[in-house]
C-alpha cells in the first residue's frame, strides 16, 4: 500500500479530518490532502510523530513486508549496539507474532535468538563495568569476580564451570539427528577439543571426513588441533605447514593457520600469515576478522601504537570497503584506537 493511502486509512480509523492531523502536526491541511492522494509526501521528520499519532510503529507506516521488517531488524542489530526500550519491545512482539507462520518461522527464530542475545550482550557491557569498579573499591574480595567471567568471558579455574560438556552433548544429538550434515559434526569438535577430550574427536572427525561433501584442508585443520589438544605440537605443526605449503595463496587456509599460531603464542608467525590471508583474500568487502587478530596479538606483546595502527585500518576497511560513515562500530573502533594510543 502506498504511503498516502496508508495515512488516510490510518486517519479514518484514529477518527480524526484531515484539519484535526493538520493541527497535531503543525502544518497545513493542505499538506495532509496532497500526501493522501499522492501528490506530495511527508517530510521524513514528520514520520515518528505521524506514527505517534496513529499508535503505530514507523514500519507500519509503510506497510512493509514481512521479509522487508526482518531485514530492517537484522540491519539495526547489526549497527546498533543499543535499542531503546520501545524499539526492543516493537521487535519482540512483531517477531513473536511470526512463529506461527510456516513461511516466516525460520527467520523469525533466528532473528528474536539474535534480538534477545543482542540485549543480554547490551546488559553484559554494563555487567562488566560496574564489576570492575566493584573490583577496584574492594580488589581483594571476589564477590564480583564471577559476574566478569559470565559478562566478558573471562577465564574460570573450576573445571566444572570452564568444560563445554552441555554443548557437547546438544551437538552429539543434532549429529545423530543430522548425520548427513557436516555443519553439527564442526561444532561438536569445537568443544571437544576445547577440552581435550581428543579420543572422541579423532573418533568424529573420521565419521564427518567419510561425507563427500567434507572439505578435506578443514578435515586436516581439525586433525592438527586434535594433535594439539594431545598435547602433540610436533604433528600439530607438521600438519599446519603441510596445508601451508600446499596452499600458499588460499586465504582461507592461511586463515586457519594463523588462527592456530596464535593458539600456539607463536605471535610473530601469526601476524605474518594473518596478514598474508588479508592480502590475498578474493572477496570485498573484505571481513575484518585477520586484522582484529593482529590488533590483538600486538596489544599481547605490549605494543599499543602498533595496535592502534591496526585499529586505523580497520576503520579504513570499514569506510572503504563496507561503506560505514557511521554507527556502533566505528564509533567503538575509535574509542579502542584511543584507549591503546593512551597506554602508548
Amino acid at each position: 500500500m502506498e504511503l498516502g493511502k496508508k495515512i488516510k486509512q490510518l486517519r479514518f480509523k484514529a477518527g480524526l479530518t484531515q484539519e484535526q492531523l493538520a493541527e497535531k502536526l503543525g502544518i497545513g491541511p493542505q499538506s495532509v490532502s496532497k500526501w493522501e492522494n499522492a501528490v506530495a509526501m511527508p517530510d521524513i521528520t514528520t514520520l515518528p510523530l505521524l506514527a505517534e499519532i496513529f499508535g503505530v510503529s514507523i514500519d507500519d507506516l509503510f506497510d512493509l513486508t514481512a521479509d522487508q521488517r526482518f531485514n530492517r531488524i537484522e540491519n539495526r542489530l547489526d549497527i546498533e549496539d543499543n535499542l531503546p526500550q520501545d524499539v526492543f519491545l516493537e521487535y519482540e512482539e512483531f517477531l513473536k507474532s511470526q512463529l506461527s507462520d510456516r513461511q516466516n518461522k525460520k527467520r523469525a527464530t533466528e532473528l528474536i535468538a539474535y534480538l534477545y542475545w543482542h540485549r543480554m550482550q547490551m546488559f553484559a557491557k554494563k555487567a562488566s563495568r560496574y564489576a570492575k569498579d566493584a573490583i577496584l573499591l574492594s580488589p581483594e574480595e571476589k564477590g564480583c569476580q564471577w559476574i566478569l567471567q559470565k559478562a566478558d568471558g573471562h577465564a574460570a579455574w573450576d573445571w566444572n564451570i570452564s568444560n563445554h560438556t552441555e554443548a557437547i552433548e546438544f551437538y552429539r544429538e543434532q549429529v545423530k539427528e543430522h548425520p548427513d550434515l557436516t555443519m553439527p559434526y564442526w561444532y561438536l569438535l569445537d568443544n571437544l577439543i576445547a577440552d581435550h577430550r581428543a579420543d572422541e574427536a579423532e573418533r568424529y572427525l573420521a565419521q564427518v571426513a567419510a561425507h563427500a561433501d567434507a572439505n578435506p584442508f578443514i578435515c586436516e585443520t581439525y586433525r592438527a588441533h586434535i594433535a594439539l589438544a594431545r598435547f602433540d605440537a610436533a604433528t600439530a605443526d607438521r600438519i599446519m605447514d603441510a596445508l601451508v605449503a600446499a596452499h600458499p595463496d588460499d586465504s582461507v587456509c592461511l586463515f586457519e593457520a594463523a588462527q592456530y599460531c596464535a593458539k600456539k603464542c607463536d605471535y610473530r608467525k601469526a601476524i605474518e600469515l594473518y596478514e598474508r590471508s588479508f592480502e590475498k583474500s578474493a572477496r570485498h568487502p573484505r571481513f575484518q576478522d585477520e586484522l582484529m587478530g593482529i590488533c590483538d596479538i600486538y596489544c599481547i606483546l605490549g605494543d599499543y601504537r602498533k595496535a592502534a595502527e591496526t585499529c586505523d585500518r580497520i576503520l579504513d576497511l570499514l569506510k572503504n570497503e563496507w561503506g560505514f560513515t557511521e554507527g556502533d562500530d566505528l564509533k567503538n573502533m575509535e574509542e579502542k584506537k584511543a584507549r591503546l594510543l593512551a597506554k602508548a
